[in-house]
């Protein structure tokens, strides 16, 4: 059987953390004990008040298809939420539900990108934004983030990488797998040179409501940014609710009409329950997010420390989300085979660096979702097996 090309693109990946988390389970088959700091899924449970406003949903009859684009209701509560949170102003008409961030990604490219052009993307990044790209038939094009600039970029290669084929540039502030965030400045200057150069803006702000010491801002709130600014956001880590399969994108008018339309072509529509679920998250009480993010920067706080005391291994301080990616370039092996031996040998699962792009190799990610008692032992794991490796 031959198969179609584009599912060729489609593999871009050295490694994903469902890959290695399939690998670790297997161990934990034969009895080995896994510590998993490679799946960014927040170990906190599903606030009760979100799970008990699906249950009563599922027993009112939300079970059948809605719009496409999301109910009404639930499309009214998340852009009056987003207007409040985000500080922009968002009608529900702007505002499309899908099951989970990774369409609305992939919607956005398919609808700004055509075959040949180009699409500018972090690197490291999330994996996926390369694959859809590649899928998409676009061509992407890699921005470094160098841990020298605390994972920025230069803007001076930034300006260099746009052209007349230069049509969306993918954001992720509070950054998977870094950990880093945009300043103001590095904002201001990609709205100037969207602008300038005509181009849309893909903020994947996932990790927002996840911050520590600093505050987030969108950048479709600077000037002229609204109206070419694809926002995705999801429920997924800010609620703890990865396996509900619920995100949403706040776009222009005109966009938000074309995602609407793969979305009914594709998904017919997000699960009904799950979306009032969804207006439960954003009404609700924030207490849980408040207790979230204070736990996990005291679990930050104790890996990175744990990190920087191990000889041949260190790292940034990541400014939010739930990552750090340390540096095992002096060790001498690169990320695949450490990230490898590490779980095979030390039985502590983490992402390779180079699965983020090229310019992650040097790096492995480990996620600070887990308890800190898992983080501590996790450490202990880690300094062992590098204090074996010969430098």
């Amino acid at each position: 059987m031959k198969y179609a090309l584009r599912m060729s693109r489609m593999q871009t990946e050295t490694a994903n953390a469902f890959e290695i988390y399939d690998r670790a389970q297997a161990l934990e088959k034969q009895g080995r004990e896994i510590i998993h700091l490679e799946i960014g899924e927040p170990d906190f449970p599903t606030p009760k008040h979100i799970c008990e406003a699906a249950i009563e949903a599922i027993n009112q009859g939300y079970t059948h298809y809605s719009s496409g684009s999301g109910m009404m209701e639930a499309r009214e509560a998340i852009a009056d939420f987003v207007c409040r949170d985000k500080g922009i102003q968002v009608t529900p008409e702007q505002l499309i539900i899908t099951p989970g961030g990774k369409p609305a990604v992939f919607f956005t490219i398919c609808i700004c990108a055509d075959a040949g052009d180009e699409v500018i993307i972090p690197d490291p990044g999330f994996p996926p934004y390369e694959a859809m790209v590649l899928f998409a038939g676009a061509k992407p094009v890699h921005l470094p983030l160098h841990e020298h600039r605390d994972f920025s970029f230069d803007v001076e290669q930034l300006r260099q990488l746009v052209t007349p084929r230069t049509k969306l540039i993918l954001l992720n502030s509070p950054h998977n797998p870094t950990g880093a965030m945009l300043t103001h400045k590095d904002l201001e200057f990609i709205a100037e040179l969207a602008r300038e150069k005509d181009f849309f803006v893909l903020s994947d702000e996932v990790y927002a409501k996840i911050v520590y010491e600093e505050s987030f801002t969108s950048i479709a709130t600077l000037p002229g940014m609204a109206e070419r600014t694809i926002i995705v956001d999801s429920f997924s880590k800010a609620y703890a609710m990865t396996g509900w399969r619920l995100g949403y994108a706040v776009a222009p008018r005109q966009a938000a009409d074309h995602i609407g339309t793969l979305m009914v072509n594709s998904n017919s529509c997000t699960a009904t329950f799950t979306q009032i679920a969804g207006i439960e998250a954003v009404k609700g009480p924030k207490d849980f997010q408040i207790q979230m993010v204070a736990e996990l920067r005291k679990r930050r706080d104790l890996l990175v420390e744990g990190i920087n005391k191990i000889p041949g291994i260190s790292c940034c301080v990541p400014k939010g989300a739930f990552y750090v990616f340390a540096n095992i370039s002096e060790l001498g092996m690169d990320s695949v085979l450490f990230s490898n031996r590490l779980l095979d040998e030390a039985g502590v699962a983490t992402m390779p660096g180079v699965s983020f792009g090229k310019y992650g190799e040097g790096f492995v990610r480990l996620s600070y979702a887990a308890s800190m008692d898992k983080i501590h032992k996790a450490l202990e794991r880690i300094e062992k097996f590098a204090n074996k490796i010969p430098r």
